[in-house]
């Protein structure tokens, strides 16, 4: 049985993806954005807690990321064949993490798919579908996909740095920091 924190939680990142169906890039940055929010409930809220955070987040991950892929799908080109393999990569790390509970395994198969589907979303939207199809932006952008996500699944899963902090006591560590 879910918490109301977690149901609202829920909700509030559910209804946060549903953008992306009527636009995908901005909607996708929105749905990214909607994700991090569930820092700032969790400290702001008090209706029961969520369990085990991990675990609630990657179910709920789930959902967006299949909205994402649906769109994918739809291209129909090398972006959308690029899109499933991530998306299948990531499902695979998601599935040993429920299993062993470790999260080393969201390191080793980092979410690439999510930061993917961001740039070529907005390359679509930005740029000439003939200019973005060219193997060399293929390539950039996969590999700049990849740089990012890397970065961000090591700064969450690999040292843990928002661990230590609850979200108003990041935001108030930066504010000491830039004030």
């Amino acid at each position: 049985m879910l918490t109301n924190e977690e149901i609202l939680i829920a909700i509030i990142r559910i209804t946060g993806s549903l953008f992306t169906l009527k636009w995908a890039f901005i909607g996708a940055v929105f749905a990214v954005f909607i994700d991090l929010s569930d820092l700032f409930w969790q400290d702001y809220l008090d209706m029961g807690g969520i369990r085990n955070y991990q675990v609630f987040d990657k179910i709920l991950d789930l959902f967006y990321m299949s909205i994402f892929l649906f769109i994918a799908i739809k291209w129909r080109n090398n972006f959308s064949k690029i899109a499933i393999f991530l998306f299948l990569f990531r499902l695979v790390g998601l599935l040993i993490f429920e299993i062993t509970q470790e999260r080393i395994f969201l390191l080793l198969f980092p979410n690439i798919f999510e930061f993917w589907f961001i740039l070529i979303s907005g390359l679509k939207l930005f740029l000439k579908e003939k200019t973005i199809l060219k193997p060399k932006i293929i390539f950039i952008s996969l590999f700049v996909s990849g740089v990012l996500k890397i970065f961000h699944e090591w700064i969450l899963h690999g040292i843990k740095f928002f661990d230590q902090w609850g979200f108003f006591e990041f935001m108030n560590m930066l504010v000491d920091i830039f004030y």
